[in-house]
């Protein structure tokens, strides 16, 4: 066990990294950040911030022999760097989880190999590989295989000739094309997992995008039990499989046939698990520490319905936000991340709406997201 007063390591300065810091050190714990960005938002909660490249070999070395165990907010590190954090510290998740789930082509693969369904796909590393499209019904999405996020780098296509443009668009970088599904809803699971194995699943979330960026994430999500079950045999099975320590999310796609399908692999705690802070006993970032620091789970049950509303640079009218709109309604709970500059799309925090059920979270939520968007 890493017990409390012990150095906990960050990979990453954005919101995830600094509510992860803002939790371990409710729990004892101190934590360094490690990002380039002089304005980190993790990096003013922690008690360290080293502001280096993910490249420098030299202030890796220095925050690995700090740290009693390193883990990262977000999956496009390059596992050749925690790796070599591994000289210095215990690394979690492993670099090997990290490098299956950061490029999607090795992602899907993974799953399949495992025998758990995803929608059909090919892969795309030259323009030519679109010849062997002919199997696949379209209209069908080319994403790119990395740094794809919020919408970025992926288009829906209606044909080879938009699918070759696309391609070229993004600059001929290694692709993924896959069927559209006639898609029912998404849901996501966050499962923890310690050292010894044991797991512990949040409650499955409801989720809804608008412009390619998660805007609503609603628990109970209201889905058959049975597809609850196999959701979480699903992302344990995988979990297991890449020898996982941490929060791990899943996201999965229902279609109309009642088919579930693994849409991505986030090895880090994730954005449609922040309800988890507020209707929860335990939040994902408090759980997060507990996994990496060899711990028990803690009880993951909700103890009321929630329903989760993204914060974008939108809500920013003359570079003003309306504060009053949130904290005015003693019913919402607001966090704000502390990122210099509201720009549209960009998620510069999240409330969370309670109530006996979900219908009712998820009106309310509604009703005060168009109030802070000055929607009538």
């Amino acid at each position: 066990m890493i017990e409390p007063d012990s150095i906990l390591g960050m990979l990453g300065g954005g919101q995830l990294g600094r509510m992860f810091a803002l939790a371990a050190a409710q729990m004892g714990y101190k934590v360094w950040v490690f990002d380039p960005n002089k304005h980190s938002p993790a990096g003013e909660v922690a008690c360290r911030h080293i502001q280096a490249k993910y490249d420098n070999y030299d202030a890796l070395a220095e925050f690995g022999k700090g740290c009693s165990v390193v883990t990262t907010e977000f999956e496009n590190i390059p596992a050749s760097m925690l790796k070599y954090l591994q000289d210095y510290c215990r690394v979690c998740p492993h670099p090997e989880a990290v490098y299956v789930a950061q490029n999607r082509i090795r992602e899907k693969t993974f799953v399949n190999d495992l025998g758990i369904p995803t929608s059909k796909f090919i892969e795309i590393k030259v323009a030519t590989d679109l010849n062997n499209s002919q199997h696949m019904h379209w209209p069908c999405i080319i994403k790119t295989a990395e740094f794809g996020y919020d919408g970025k780098g992926q288009q829906v296509v209606a044909d080879v000739q938009e699918a070759t443009q696309a391609f070229n668009l993004f600059g001929e970088v290694p692709c993924i094309l896959e069927e559209q599904i006639n898609l029912q809803l998404e849901v996501s699971v966050v499962i923890g997992r310690n050292q010894q194995g044991e797991v512990c699943f949040f409650p499955i979330a409801r989720n809804e995008h608008k412009n390619g960026i998660l805007h609503i994430s609603s628990v109970p999500a209201k889905i058959p039990l049975e597809l609850q079950t196999y959701a979480c045999e699903i992302s344990q099975r995988v979990a297991e499989q890449l020898d996982y320590v941490g929060i791990m999310t899943l996201e999965f796609f229902i279609d109309e046939e009642q088919r579930l399908l693994v849409n991505e692999i986030a090895p880090r705690v994730h954005n449609s698990g922040h309800y988890s802070m507020d209707a929860c006993h335990i939040s994902q970032f408090e759980q997060q520490v507990r996994m990496i620091c060899g711990w028990a789970p803690a009880d993951t049950q909700n103890h009321c319905a929630v329903t989760m509303v993204n914060i974008l640079g939108d809500a920013w009218k003359e570079n003003v936000f309306p504060s009053n709109t949130l904290f005015d309604d003693v019913n919402v709970k607001v966090h704000l991340y502390g990122k210099q500059g509201a720009k549209p799309g960009r998620k510069m925090g999240h409330f969370n709406v309670l109530a006996e059920n979900v219908t009712v979270a998820k009106q309310h939520a509604q009703l005060v997201y168009k109030r802070m968007m000055g929607e009538k």
